[in-house]
């Protein structure tokens, strides 16, 4: 049985990409780069076999009481399926078969949540039904800008309930894993919106950007929203939003500054073993900076 609690994850720190020289967005090297760091980093744990720790009647309580785990489920789930239709039409086949390995990793993250929720009894609703996008490059665009906001915050929430002890170690080195590969599926992202954009002419790079516009502004504007319902309904369990839920729980007296800078760290730290030419996902980053400058010292 292969004992997730003791995976060390080093490996998946260090990577680059053999061949020397630039990669240029849009050449053939960078399109092989971003597609080899998913393929080359690949880790074959199998959910079905993780050694799912004991907890006590405390620590199964607080796992229990976070209000979440619906949305997660969901989140994995719509984001595998957008991957494989984008996948799915896409005539390059190094890309779509990155993609689809992209898409294998989504739909594993579930299974890992799907697991653990059973093992530690703990009630999961239904899922819901996915339907597929009339447009799938757009559903994709918008599943990839979300994990990149989702992520940002996931690692400083993850960062957070490691070293505050509200999770215990040994479940926290089983999802470790699943924290590393939305980083490298957020730098595949990122590089290959920026490949897509050079292999375009002038009035097709228009639409596609307009495209990105229009993803990030739905993305954002979901999560305002969401902001806004829980803070109206604080008192109350919330199940519709995974960041402001995750943050509350798990975050406690930590000031927002404080927050934001452990995110920035470890955006920083788990991104920086990877080949240095690739890409990195700045929106937040930039976003988070330009926040803190306004909120002074």
């Amino acid at each position: 049985m292969l004992d997730m609690t003791h995976y060390d994850p080093t490996p998946y720190y260090n990577w680059s990409y053999p061949d020397k020289g630039g990669l240029v967005p849009g050449s053939d090297a960078h399109r092989d780069a971003f597609c080899r760091l998913l393929t080359d980093t690949y880790n074959p744990y199998k959910p079905a076999v993780i050694a799912w720790p004991e907890l006590s009647s405390e620590e199964l309580a607080r796992l229990a009481g976070l209000p979440f785990w619906d949305t997660a489920v969901a989140i994995e789930g719509r984001a595998s399926l957008r991957m494989e239709w984008q996948a799915n039409r896409l005539k390059d086949r190094q890309i779509a078969a990155a993609l689809n390995l992209n898409a294998a990793e989504e739909r594993r993250h579930k299974e890992v949540l799907h697991n653990m929720l059973t093992f530690y009894r703990i009630e999961l609703g239904d899922e819901p039904v996915y339907l597929p996008p009339r447009d799938p490059e757009f559903g994709f665009l918008r599943t990839g800008f979300g994990e990149c906001i989702n992520s940002f915050f996931a690692f400083g929430l993850f960062d957070m309930a490691r070293s505050s002890g509200f999770f215990p170690p040994a479940l926290v080195d089983t999802f470790e894993p699943v924290i590393q590969e939305e980083t490298r599926h957020i730098m595949f992202f990122v590089n290959y919106v920026a490949y897509r954009r050079a292999e375009l002419n002038v009035v097709a790079r228009t639409w596609f950007d307009l495209k990105c516009l229009v993803a990030i502004g739905e993305q954002f504007a979901s999560r305002i929203g969401m902001a806004i319902e829980t803070r109206r309904r604080r008192r109350t369990k919330v199940k519709s939003n995974f960041l402001t839920a995750g943050a509350t729980s798990v975050a406690g007296g930590f000031s927002k500054r404080a927050f934001f800078e452990l995110c920035l760290k470890e955006n920083d730290r788990r991104m920086a073993g990877y080949d240095r030419r690739l890409l990195r996902p700045m929106m937040m980053p930039r976003l988070i900076n330009l926040m803190l400058k306004l909120m002074g010292p």
